[in-house]
């Protein structure tokens, strides 16, 4: 497949096609890779979403963490699908939402046969979660390409920065190098994130 790559300006074509409520359910169309963004509720899939596509309010930003109850497919140009998986880790969530989300999750992540690669997002204030480590468990299983990017960058004085970009390397075992750091409120790591994007898919 012929990957057609972002204008000078970043922009493709993008827009909101439909939720999955099964990890089986066929996406309308020509068939494109899936590329899916997860990660810990709150952690910012939204946000980062809207910072890979350039647009503001693709993917509706939601205060209450958790929210996102299917797999919400978006049409980058004709690129890729992008898939904002479920937040895990919400504590808010009732036992039978917390296990028909992870069921969802754990499915469309094993046995999706378009899925070529996973933003997975972690906060970079926090050290990951036993959640994250189980999820990161999960992709190491499947073997597809993952990006782990640290998201809310602008959050943490630089001073403090390539501290927390070590620590939670240690805890995934990946080399500070590898992780990237984004912030949806300055724009920083954009382009990295449509390169990463770019890769999976060639």
């Amino acid at each position: 497949m012929k990957v057609q790559a972002p204008s000078q300006r970043g922009l493709l074509p993008s827009e909101y096609l439909l939720s999955l409520v099964r990890a089986d359910q066929p996406i309308p169309g020509p068939p494109l890779p899936e590329i899916a963004l997860a990660g810990r509720a709150n952690v910012g899939k939204s946000s980062l979403l809207n910072l890979l596509v350039g647009r503001r309010a693709l993917a509706r930003v939601s205060a209450t963490p958790g929210k996102t109850r299917a797999l919400n497919v978006f049409r980058w140009g004709d690129v890729c699908h992008l898939v904002d998986v479920p937040g895990y880790g919400w504590s808010k969530a009732g036992k039978a939402d917390r296990a028909s989300w992870r069921l969802l999750v754990e499915h469309y992540v094993m046995e999706r046969p378009m899925l070529r690669g996973v933003l997975w997002l972690l906060d970079i204030r926090h050290d990951p979660s036993p959640d994250d480590r189980a999820f990161g468990a999960l992709l190491a299983q499947r073997k597809i390409h993952v990006m782990p990017v640290l998201t809310k960058g602008d959050k943490i004085g630089r001073s403090k920065r390539d501290e927390r970009v070590a620590s939670i390397g240690g805890v995934l075992n990946v080399a500070p190098e590898n992780l990237l750091v984004t912030s949806a409120h300055t724009r920083e790591g954009q382009e990295a994130l449509r390169d990463a994007v770019l890769a999976f898919v060639a």
